[in-house]
């Protein structure tokens, strides 16, 4: 036995006889309760008064599993009442993944039908698709679709025969779970003129049933598939509004239009730019300026010039990169501490281990690092730079035979 729903989506409610209960199963002689299937849920609602915890399909027979075992014996006439908010979100949502997948038959290269989902508050289709989405594609996207709703285009379904079905280059089939496959017969959905896939849910009688659609975003769970969210109904209505307040709020803090926003960003963006390009500049001349003056304070260590000190504004590869620079000029140990105390570079000549160095500070200080006889890097420090500097200038270190 098969489920009614797909056939006559719009029956909320009816009656049927119990053929089997095993304590809070229900198998019925004829049902119109959805059974979770490719993607869309199992349909709510209540079932000899008792409410529906789930429906599945196994071995044939439509199981609707209730939160309480029902007082039902088999040959029993049992009311079935679906939730009729749910099951029209599902056949709005449903529809809704039809015409999202038409709409991307025109845009993308070489597409495929990668999966499908409803929950309460979004749906999803994966694309199969080597075509990149981004953003301007999701716009797009969005826009055929609600354009699609708006054409109030009419939705039919009828049985064709399988092997006729997939002979069609204009059908879509769930690839990932084979839905409406199987069998000597496929169901197909036909949204007129838009889209035709092989499918066994339930669905309205024209696109404008749908009501507005907004694509939410999109991801990428696998090689070549692209995940697009969307909400329908009054969770769109929702998203549009926040998106039209935030675009608002934006415009006003930017003393714009909406229609303006880009050139606003672009403006901003350019300003950001040349100040970070300002403050690298500055930064450079600060450090150049101390590199400069911890040449004047440079120390003379067996028989080396030892250059030591605190420098800001240089991460960890700067301050090795500084280092091994003023090993060539200006003294033969170069030992550079950043100006938070977190990292240390130390550069040499070769005549004194820059890894030993390294190690008799960390073994003084704790943290980590390592490196080779001309450069070594440590890290992980907690202490005072200035203890670091100090002991960097004073501290015992072996030369290299």
């Amino acid at each position: 036995m098969q489920t009614l729903a797909p056939a006559e989506p719009y029956t909320t409610e009816f009656e049927a006889i119990v053929e089997s209960q095993d304590d809070d199963e229900l198998v019925l002689d004829e049902t119109y309760f959805y059974a979770e299937s490719g993607g869309q849920p199992p349909d709510r609602g209540t079932l000899a008064g008792e409410r529906i915890a789930d429906v599945q399909e196994r071995d044939g027979e439509i199981v609707h599993t209730l939160a309480d075992a029902p007082a039902v014996e088999v040959g029993d006439t049992v009311a079935g009442r679906i939730d009729p908010a749910f099951r029209t979100y599902c056949m709005r949502a449903h529809t809704a993944s039809h015409v999202l997948y038409g709409a991307g038959r025109r845009l993308f290269d070489d597409l495929g039908y990668g999966g499908f989902d409803i929950d309460e508050h979004k749906v999803r289709v994966d694309f199969a698709t080597p075509t990149a989405i981004d953003d301007a594609a999701l716009v797009t996207l969005e826009r055929l679709v609600n354009r699609a709703v708006w054409d109030s285009k009419d939705v039919t379904w009828e049985n064709a025969p399988r092997e006729a079905a997939l002979a069609r280059d204009d059908v879509a089939f769930n690839t990932k779970t084979e839905e409406g496959i199987g069998g000597e017969e496929v169901r197909l959905v036909d949204v007129d003129s838009w889209d035709v896939a092989a499918c066994g849910g339930t669905h309205v009688r024209n696109t404008r049933e749908i009501g507005p659609v907004a694509v939410l975003d999109r991801s990428n769970p696998g090689e070549g598939v692209t995940r697009v969210e969307f909400a329908v109904g009054p969770a769109a209505i929702q998203r549009r509004s926040a998106e039209k307040t935030a675009a608002l709020d934006a415009a006003t803090a930017l003393e714009t239009r909406v229609t303006d926003l880009p050139e606003a960003v672009a403006r901003l963006r350019d300003e950001r730019d040349a100040l970070a390009a300002e403050r690298t500049g500055l930064q450079e001349h600060l450090v150049d300026s101390r590199l400069d003056e911890l040449r004047e304070t440079a120390v003379e260590r067996d028989d080396r010039t030892w250059l030591v000190g605190t420098v800001d504004h240089l991460d960890t590869n700067e301050l090795a990169e500084r280092a091994n620079d003023l090993t060539d000029s200006a003294a033969d140990v170069v030992g550079l501490v950043g100006g938070d105390g977190e990292s240390v570079a130390v550069a040499t000549d070769g005549e004194i281990d820059a890894n030993r160095v390294v190690d008799d500070l960390t073994a003084e200080f704790g943290g980590g690092g390592g490196g080779n006889e001309t450069m070594a890097q440590a890290g992980g420090f907690d202490t005072d730079p200035e203890e670091l500097v100090a002991f960097l200038r004073t501290g015992s270190v072996e030369t290299t035979n």
